[in-house]
Parts: C-alpha cells; sequence; structure tokens
C-alpha cells in the first residue's frame, strides 16, 4: 500500500536540500530584516517569508514550480501556523520555522495539485460525452469511459507528488 498523497509531498519537500536551502535562507532573511532585534521569526513576519519561500522553491523545486503558481495568502499562512501548533509561539526559532513551511508548502501543493485536477476532468468528461452522444454509444459505456478517464487523471496527480 502506497503512501497517503500528503506524505508523498511532506516526504519530497522535506528531502529536498534546496528546500532545506530555502528556509535557512528565509530564516536568515527574516532575522536580518529585524536587524538582529530577535532570535526567531515573529509572526508577522510570516507571510512575507513565505513569498521570499516561494520565489526560491519555484526555482528549484518541481513540485512547487509545477502546482504553486502563486505565494501562499495570508489565510493559508495562518492555517498552516495553527496546524503545525506554533500559533501560540512569540517566535519561531529555525526548526520551527521548517516545521511551518513544509505545513504551509504541503498544502499549497496538494491544493493546487486538487484544483487542477478539478479544471482537466469535467472539461474532458464533457467531450468524451459529447463524442459518446455523436457516435450514439451506449450510455453504459460511455460512463465506464469517463470513470476510466477520471482514474487516469487522478493517478498521474498522485504519482506527480512523489
Amino acid at each position: 500500500m502506497g503512501l497517503s498523497p500528503s506524505k508523498r509531498v511532506d516526504a519530497a519537500l522535506r528531502r529536498a536540500p534546496a528546500f532545506a536551502a530555502a528556509c535557512d535562507a528565509a530564516f536568515d532573511r527574516c532575522l536580518a530584516d529585524a536587524q538582529g532585534a530577535f532570535g526567531g521569526v515573529r509572526r508577522y513576519q510570516l507571510a512575507d517569508a513565505a513569498a521570499h519561500l516561494h520565489s526560491s522553491l519555484r526555482a528549484s523545486v518541481p513540485l512547487v514550480r509545477r502546482w504553486v503558481p502563486s505565494p501562499p495568502p495570508r489565510a493559508r499562512v495562518d492555517a498552516a501556523l495553527r496546524a503545525s501548533g506554533l500559533d501560540g509561539e512569540g517566535e519561531l526559532s529555525r526548526p520551527q520555522f521548517g516545521g511551518f513551511a513544509a505545513e504551509l508548502f504541503r498544502e499549497a501543493v496538494l491544493t493546487g495539485a486538487a484544483e487542477a485536477a478539478l479544471v482537466r476532468a469535467p472539461a474532458a468528461a464533457a467531450g468524451i460525452v459529447g463524442v459518446g452522444l455523436v457516435a450514439r454509444a451506449a450510455p453504459a459505456v460511455v460512463g465506464r469511459v469517463v470513470a476510466v478517464y477520471a482514474a487516469g487523471v487522478a493517478a498521474a496527480v498522485y504519482l506527480s507528488l512523489g
């Protein structure tokens, strides 16, 4: 049995050297922006850090390049902070920031992949149904072809997440 898409994306991000390097660079940039006044990244810096991470990761991590076309919005940043259990922290240490970034971009990749699958599948299914109507194929045959196509799209998206 394979890993869930969430675990596949998380593992791919965490084992990518470019991801660790981008997290370190974003963390260091946040410290520099605060002129060393804090020992970690403050909550108000997270949206800018996410945008900086997106820029770095888009250039070096294929999952982000393919599925995350724009920086995560503030609402997603806040949700990732809550999901990683760090919403009560005044500032994030380097390891906490890495965990937050993994949560943020894992969810962004999964959301982007799901949206892409939802956009592609209905249009193609409508085309298949149209061809079935013109060819006067039995509804059961058209239904099977649509189901096979949808399964193929789902499988292709799943396989691209690893």
